[in-house]
Order: structure tokens, then C-alpha cells, then sequence
């Protein structure tokens, strides 16, 4: 390794990767790298280097790659090494070179880390919970990626964007990325999430609305040694006259075994599953101040009443806006990842591995910071540890040991400082005040209307 890629993963680990030290160091992202198989040769933009890069591009409120560019080519200038060229070709052929496979290998190892911080005290009735949801984001309007990723149907050849549909598990406590599936429009959300279903562990928890509460979905959840909280899906109908009660509006009852195999499974996975299914159903009560209250149906195989009260569920369910809408907006808003720059599918998902894996970083410094204020996560704001962190990421690297400590435990107080304000029962109209440009919607290929204009 050269001297120049040595200093920057030294500043690197010393800045960025400080709420990792714990989690990642150095010597076990080097371990994952022998266990890749990834080798390279002596230059400035190593994997370590390019890994660290593109999550600093990322945090950065500049995400240019000129802009990491510049940030390199500024360090190794103070820590008097001659700086390469500033232009942003190696760094691009460097992360071309990145593996996929490591940056999928590290959201999950990250998520898992974090969640073994996490006092069991704090789990929801000593379960760990999953919450899931779907997405889409769109991609550069290239060639390569309208091939592999298509885009909408109703729009006219080179007038759309090509998107891919992403699928994310969080964890209830930490709000990290456990895992994640992306796929073109032509795969279902349903279909990714139960892939996803296999990177359950035994005794996990997965909530998620009315689009999965289906008999297949809970039955592959079991399979896992899981449990779902489902709200239940708008086609099944709930009598709570009939079934074992547990209470006003619970009781358990048998689901029978659809009689189509969906059209993803094979004849033997559809075998496997058990023909039929013991399932609690629960009405909920959602109460809003200056609102009727609304009831909803959840489905789960957490048969034990005692345990899992209905009052229980209704806490846990009333996270799932929270712990799934919100951090999908946190990724694709606060860290840009709504659209993609990249003009190959390979290239775009890396990126799209890129934000998760940075998303993942700021909710570890996110949970150093939540004891500060008895681990109320709610009220820290993904926004401001963005901008706190990045403030102090120039100052971390060239810092002594003793001023570095100093300044990590100043950050975390700022996180835990910067606090959201409580706003209960808070609603705004989904209305936009801004009026757009009084430009046309594109109709035509921008190639078109340029020789319409030279006519």
C-alpha cells in the first residue's frame, strides 16, 4: 500500500469511521476483504479508501465527486505527501473497481454490531423487531440503465427516467438497515420482501401494513422462527364472533392454506408451507386529537395473549410510521438517494449500497448519543447528527488522540442537545405552496426538441 492511501485510511478511520471503531475497526474490515477475495495493487484509491470516499460523499452536503476529490487531494497536502491529480478519474475507476458484494456484506454485519449494543431491557417484550416497507428511486437516463431498469410504461421513449423498486428492513430500536433487496419494476414488492424473509433470525418480530398481511406471509415468517404483526389484508374478512377470544376484539382463529400457488414460489417451496395457519386477530384503536378514532385489524402469530397484550401491539404498531416512513424518507430525502447519478446498474447499486451503509453510520452515532437523554431516539434528529457530524469530520482527522476524544464527546452532546421538538398530534396537508415553472412536461426525446430549436 502507498504512503498516500496509508494516510488517508489512518484520517479516514480517525474521522469518519470514529462512531465505528467499536463496530467496524480496521483490522476486521481488512479481515472481510481477505474473505472477498479482493486483492489490489499499490495506489492512493484502495478499497478501504474508495469505501471510506464514497460514504464521505454521501455525508458530504456537497456529494460531487469532485468534491471528495478536492477533500483527498486537501489532506494528503497537510500531511505534506504530494496529493494526486485532482481530477476525478481514478477516484471514478476506483469505485467502478469496488465490489458490490462487500458494501451488501457490510450494511447487515453493521446493523447486527449496533443491535448487540442495544440493552435487552429495551427490546419489545424482550422480542427484537423488524419493520419493513418498499420504495422506488430513480436513475440517470442512460441506455444501460433503461435496460436493466426500465422505465414507467406511460411515459414516451427518453421522456422518464429509468427507477428501480427497493425493499428495506430497519430495526425497531437502532432505525439501521438490516437488510434490503433492489429490483426492477417487473419484481413486486411482495415477492422481494419474502426473499428478504430469510435473513430473519429466530425469535425476530417483522411488522408491516395491510400490503403483506397474507397467509403466505406469515407462514414464511414462521418458517423462520419469527412472528409477524401484519395489519391484515383489505380482501380477508374478521368476524370476532367466532374463534377462540382472548378479549373485545381478539381472538384466535385457523387460516386455511390458499389453494393457488403464487406465481414466484416453485411446487416445492409452496409444499413446504403448512396447510393451515393458528392466527391472533386484533382490532386496534388509533386515536388522533381533533379526529374520529380509526380502527384497524392486525394479524400475527403471537398467540399468547398474556405476553403480547393488545395494548402491547397497539404501542408497537403506532411505531411503525415512525420506524419505516420516516427513515425511508431520511434515505431517499436527507442523504439524496432519491436519484442516482450513476449511468450503469452496477454502478447504481453500489451507490444505492453506498447510502444505506452511510445511513447506517449516522444511526450509530445517533445511539452513542441516546443515552445522553435516556434513550428517547425519537427526538434526535437524523438531520441535524448529519450536519454535527460532518462540521467536525476535518477537525477529527488531524486532531491528537486527546483533542479527538474530546471533540467525539462534544459531538454526541450536540446530537443529544439538538433535540425535536415534541409535536403531538401534529398533521399538515399534503399540498405544495411553491409554484413550478411554467415549463411543458418533456413530450419528446431532448434530442428531438434541440433540432426543432436549430429549425
Amino acid at each position: 500500500m502507498s504512503q498516500a492511501a496509508e494516510i488517508l485510511k489512518e484520517q479516514f478511520f480517525k474521522s469518519l469511521g470514529l462512531p465505528w471503531q467499536d463496530i467496524l475497526p480496521a483490522s476486521r474490515l481488512n479481515q472481510i476483504l481477505e474473505e472477498e477475495g479482493i486483492h489490489y495493487r499499490s495506489r492512493v484509491y484502495t478499497p478501504v479508501v474508495t469505501l471510506w470516499a464514497m460514504i464521505h460523499q454521501i455525508v458530504s452536503a456537497d456529494n460531487s465527486l469532485r468534491n471528495t476529490v478536492k477533500c483527498i487531494t486537501t489532506w494528503l497536502t497537510a500531511a505534506g505527501e504530494v496529493p494526486p491529480s485532482s481530477d476525478t478519474g481514478a477516484y471514478s475507476k476506483a469505485r467502478g473497481r469496488l465490489s458490490e458484494e462487500l458494501l451488501q456484506r457490510l450494511v447487515p454485519e453493521t446493523a447486527e454490531a449496533l443491535a448487540q449494543e442495544v440493552p435487552e431491557a429495551q427490546y419489545w417484550c424482550g422480542r427484537r423487531v423488524k419493520v419493513f416497507d418498499g420504495t422506488t428511486v430513480l436513475m440517470a437516463d442512460s441506455a444501460a440503465n433503461q435496460g436493466a431498469y426500465p422505465q414507467h410504461g406511460n411515459q414516451a421513449e427518453g421522456c422518464g427516467f429509468p427507477f428501480a423498486r427497493v425493499v428495506v428492513f430497519f430495526c425497531l430500536l437502532t432505525g439501521a438497515v438490516v437488510s434490503a433487496c433492489v429490483a426492477a419494476k417487473t419484481m413486486s414488492e411482495i415477492v422481494m420482501s419474502r426473499l428478504l424473509y430469510q435473513a430473519l433470525a429466530v425469535g425476530d418480530v417483522v411488522m408491516a401494513d395491510q400490503a403483506y398481511g397474507s397467509y403466505i406471509d406469515l407462514a414464511l415468517i414462521q418458517q423462520q422462527g419469527g412472528d409477524g404483526v401484519l395489519r391484515k389484508h383489505h380482501a380477508r374478512k374478521t368476524d370476532f364472533r367466532t374463534g377462540r377470544k382472548h378479549g373485545i376484539g381478539d381472538h384466535q382463529v385457523e387460516w386455511q392454506k390458499p389453494k393457488r400457488c403464487p406465481n414466484h414460489m416453485s411446487a416445492d417451496e409452496f409444499e413446504a408451507i403448512p396447510d393451515t395457519l393458528q392466527v391472533r386477530e386484533v382490532r386496534l384503536k388509533l386515536s388522533k386529537k381533533g379526529f374520529r378514532d380509526q380502527f384497524i385489524v392486525i394479524v400475527t402469530t403471537l398467540l399468547d395473549a398474556r405476553r403480547y397484550t393488545a395494548s402491547q401491539l397497539s404501542l408497537l404498531y403506532g411505531w411503525r410510521w415512525q420506524a419505516a416512513e420516516v427513515n425511508l424518507r431520511y434515505l431517499k430525502t436527507t442523504l439524496k438517494m432519491e436519484m442516482i447519478t450513476a449511468k450503469t446498474p452496477e454502478m447504481v447499486r453500489k451507490e444505492l449500497w453506498a447510502h444505506l451503509l452511510t445511513y447506517n453510520l449516522l444511526r450509530s452515532l445517533m445511539e452513542q448519543a441516546a443515552p445522553l437523554i435516556d434513550y428517547e431516539r425519537a427526538r434526535l434528529s437524523f438531520q441535524g447528527t448529519r450536519q454535527h457530524f460532518r462540521q467536525s469530520l476535518a477537525l477529527l482527522a488531524t486532531a491528537t488522540s486527546a483533542g479527538r476524544d474530546r471533540l467525539f464527546s462534544h459531538l454526541l452532546t450536540d446530537i443529544a442537545d439538538d433535540k425535536l421538538h415534541l409535536r403531538p398530534h401534529r398533521h399538515e396537508p399534503r399540498v405544495v405552496k411553491q409554484r413550478p415553472k411554467p415549463f411543458p412536461r418533456m413530450r419528446q426525446p431532448r434530442d428531438v426538441l434541440k433540432a426543432k430549436l436549430a429549425a
